[in-house]
């Protein structure tokens, strides 16, 4: 492939793009980008063009031979693309807000990708996802997506069992994110760490900890006791563990395990934002107006440090670094999101999980570990059921499916308080569930 490589990003207007620019810059060596579509909706066209300009002048001080484009047109930017990234929001961050008020206006906890919020993101996701997938099987059915939409492991299970296309990585930033922690804790470099990971998207453990190839875990658990030590992730305030139950537990929680360890306490904390007017949603937004105002500045041509505070820290090493991983054959080992094919023995072999994989350029080989240990397998039982569930609910459009996604989800306390949340988020987000509101011909 000496004509380099055609990179097709939809969500281009997304605050994360520069993150992603910055990722092709630095391994140009390895990954050839000839070229680079950012694509959006009409909706996110000022932040495209704000974006795209930023991509270009990063490329430029960069010196490298990039062609960028910006366009409304996903269909003529799908055209022959060697890899597809997706990082959109369907229905913008308001639909965020909905997703986090609603559900604590009935005492619920409200979250972008777990409970009901999670349920309402990817009831607007995968539709979009699916129809994606149409496109590219028509326009470039040889490329590989690699999807960074949350809910990650929900639209990945999606795409496996609703969808005949194989070339489909699940990513996020949680896993690279734990690995840096762990670096840090240890004052190591990042590239000496390695940590067996399994399970579901934001429900992933850290089965062991490396160091230079040595296992390190007990060491990793003791400092994981202290309450200073136990959140890596910015977007995720919470309290530290109980030492007792993280040296029971023996294996490394990722930050959304809070929301289900500790759902009283999180709950508390996420109802008391509510009430000021600060959910993460609301938070997001202001964030995400103050980089946009530093994206407008002409002579900026570098990712500006305050994206970080965005919670999407190392995703252009961890996209970037999966997509020249299969383009180079590279056979390293990183956490993605693919079909399990057996690797976790309690998770049906066509379903998707989040696990440590050998990265080909016939895509992830998921590292075989068994079984995840007994502490912790029910509850990533009880979260695939809710996200297969949910990918049905999504792909029919069904009440009933819909309601009994939301029902079986253990941060939702009965039926009727689901029943109620449902019809209310149905009505918030009508406009993006047209599957939900489709007139029966008689």
């Amino acid at each position: 492939m000496t004509k380099g490589i055609k990179i097709v990003t939809i969500g281009g207007g997304s605050s994360y793009t520069p993150e992603l620019v910055e990722g092709f810059i630095k391994r140009y060596h390895e990954l050839p980008v000839r070229e680079l579509w950012l694509v959006d909706i009409e909706a996110g066209k000022e932040k495209l063009d704000i974006v795209g300009n930023l991509a270009k002048r990063m490329i430029e001080k960069a010196g490298l031979p990039i062609e960028v484009h910006l366009t409304l047109d996903r269909r003529a930017a799908l055209k022959d693309a060697d890899f597809v990234t997706t990082q959109f929001r369907v229905g913008l961050l308001d639909a965020r807000a909905k997703d986090e008020r609603i559900p604590l206006s009935h005492g619920v906890l409200g979250q972008e990708t777990n409970g009901p919020g999670g349920l309402f993101k990817g009831l607007r996701t995968i539709p979009v996802i699916l129809d994606i997938i149409k496109d590219i099987q028509e326009l470039c059915p040889d490329a590989w997506l690699i999807n960074f939409t949350n809910p990650a492991g929900m639209v990945t299970e999606a795409v496996l069992r609703y969808t005949s296309h194989r070339k489909v990585v699940g990513l996020c930033n949680v896993p690279i994110g734990i690995e840096m922690g762990v670096a840090k804790l240890l004052e190591v470099d990042h590239s000496r760490v390695r940590v067996d990971f399994a399970g579901l998207n934001h429900m992933v453990y850290g089965l062991d900890v490396y160091v230079d190839g040595i296992s390190v875990k007990d060491k990793v658990i003791e400092l994981l006791t202290n309450p200073e030590n136990s959140s890596f992730v910015k977007n995720i305030e919470g309290q530290g563990w109980e030492p007792e139950f993280i040296r029971a537990l023996n294996v490394l929680t990722c930050p959304y395990h809070m929301y289900y360890y500790k759902s009283d306490e999180m709950l508390e904390k996420e109802l008391k934002n509510f009430k000021e007017g600060t959910t993460r949603a609301e938070v997001v937004k202001k964030l995400e107006d103050e980089l946009f105002e530093l994206y407008k500045d002409p002579n900026l041509d570098i990712k500006p440090p305050q994206l970080e505070k965005r919670g999407g820290a190392y995703y252009s090493d961890a996209a970037v670094r999966l997509i020249s991983s299969i383009y180079n054959d590279k056979r390293d080992i990183q956490p993605v999101n693919t079909i399990n094919n057996g690797a976790i023995a309690s998770i049906p072999h066509d379903s998707a999980v989040e696990i440590s994989c050998v990265i080909t350029k016939e895509g992830p080989k998921p590292l075989a570990i068994g079984d995840l240990p007994v502490a912790v397998r029910g509850l990533v039982q009880q979260i695939k059921s809710f996200e297969r569930v949910a990918a049905e609910a999504a792909v029919t459009g069904n009440y009933d499916t819909a309601l009994l996604a939301m029902t079986i989800n253990p941060l939702v306390p009965s039926d009727k308080v689901g029943k109620a949340i449902l019809d209310e988020m149905l009505e918030a987000h009508k406009e993006h569930l047209p599957k939900f509101f489709q007139k029966v011909e008689v």
